[in-house]
């Protein structure tokens, strides 16, 4: 036990400080994300150290569960790249600038406005590509019409991680955990509700209080023009999502799989795309883009994790924590300790942990629902609480917006916490 728990904290130490310091690493012209790197070590050196049976961790990935990891990443891989062909497509560009002309220059109608459209985006689409699409547009357009960025800039992002609470397929995390619970999109809807709409609606509050001021000022430039979106591949992109979104929430009562449903989906619209792009005698470059932006990378991050959290069930110290945290009231021990160890080692390795240590312990749904709202809302607590929170830093830098450490944990501490305890608070309600 004690050669894993030290395997998995030199490892995840090891992650957190390679994303600070080293966010990237150049082998020639391939370029590998550092936290990638780290985790394949620290699996690596788990099983050449003899630490867990090679056998033990072999079935586990091939396990015919819910919490087999091939099938849940290739439920987000297919759901992302959903996303990915409508931003391709010139979806969500269109939309944030037509979400900016109906402003009329006045930045807290352009405030509320914003942060309605990417929560319903987010509630649909994926978190990370909104906060990805959104925020280079709203850098430009802050510049042009002379007015402070940050408003928006968190707005859009504390929406995006708020919000991906209340369908599955909002956040990988989501999906990791829920599916690994064995629970249904409808089910999950049904409970997810009311938390995602007290936390979402309480976090609009607390930031249309901070930034109140700095919205009174009148913008003085209009948004720029955006060409309006490919008509025939966004009817294609907009259909394929909204049918594998009806098809998740009926999987269950038919048998079908949510991963199975997911890849069908994927399949179809890369075939339909390639279909109109050979009748229009045009290369599918929104296909050639998607498969070059879908994140590849969380293939090993997430597998290595996987295993790391094998070892450290075989050895005994999931259930320790189980052992720990169960006496406590789950809705407030699993969601506070969730969302802390979410900024600890990143949101989608601590749902690794959690969804094996709920699996050992005897919490009950609630605690399961539980660390859903800690991996979401954690996200915006500090810059490692997700991927998205990094990337989005990176993006702001990139247009001279400096959002340190300091910054992000202020606004964490302004908008993050009240958004938990209300999540929480929604849940104890649902829950009865």
């Amino acid at each position: 036990m004690l050669s894993a728990v030290l395997i998995f904290s030199v490892t995840s130490l090891a992650m957190i400080l390679a994303v600070l310091l080293y966010p990237r690493l150049r082998l020639g012209r391939l370029t590998v994300d550092s936290y990638v790197a780290v985790t394949l070590l620290g699996a690596a050196a788990m099983l050449a150290l003899g630490v867990c049976d090679l056998g033990t961790v072999g079935a586990a990935l091939v396990s015919d569960s819910a919490v087999n990891p091939l099938k849940i990443l290739v439920l987000f891989l297919s759901m992302t790249v959903l996303s990915v062909f409508l931003d391709e497509v010139g979806f969500f560009r269109y939309l944030a600038a037509g979400v900016l002309r109906r402003a009329h220059g006045g930045q807290r109608r352009l405030f509320l406005l914003l942060y309605v459209t990417v929560s319903v985006l987010t509630v649909f689409t994926s978190n990370d590509i909104v906060v990805l699409s959104f925020t280079p547009f709203i850098c430009y357009f802050a510049k042009n019409a002379g007015i402070d960025p940050m408003p928006y800039l968190a707005a859009e992002f504390v929406a995006a991680n708020t919000w991906s609470m209340m369908l599955i397929i909002g956040n990988p995390t989501n999906i990791y955990l829920a599916t690994a619970a064995g629970i249904d999109f409808l089910t999950y809807l049904r409970v997810m509700l009311l938390p995602t709409a007290l936390a979402g609606s309480v976090a609009f509050l607390v930031l249309y209080r901070l930034y109140h001021k700095k919205l009174g000022i009148r913008m003085a430039a209009e948004p720029e023009s955006v060409p309006r979106p490919d008509g025939p591949l966004l009817s294609v992109g907009l259909v394929h999502l909204l049918l594998a979104t009806l098809l998740l929430a009926v999987g269950a009562y038919v048998g079908l799989p949510m991963w199975v449903v997911a890849l069908l989906a994927v399949l179809s619209l890369f075939l339909l795309t390639l279909v109109l792009s050979a009748v229009r005698r045009r290369p599918p470059r929104e296909l050639y883009a998607c498969l070059a932006r879908a994140p590849w990378q969380l293939i090993p991050f997430v597998l290595s994790m996987f295993v790391m959290i094998v070892v450290l069930s075989e050895t005994g110290v999931t259930a320790l924590l189980a052992s720990w945290l169960d006496p406590l009231p789950p809705v407030l021990s699993y969601g506070i300790t969730s969302f802390l160890a979410s900024n600890l080692v990143n949101n989608i390795p601590m749902s690794v942990l959690f969804s094996e240590i709920l699996a050992v312990g005897n919490a009950g749904a609630g605690a399961v629902y539980a660390t859903v709202i800690g991996s979401n809302v954690g996200a915006f607590f500090t810059p490692l609480g997700a991927l998205a929170g990094l990337m989005w830093s990176e993006i702001l830098k990139g247009h001279g917006l400096a959002f340190g450490y300091r910054d992000f944990l202020k606004l964490g501490l302004t908008a993050a916490v009240p958004a938990l305890l209300s999540a929480l608070f929604g849940l104890f309600l649902v829950l009865g």
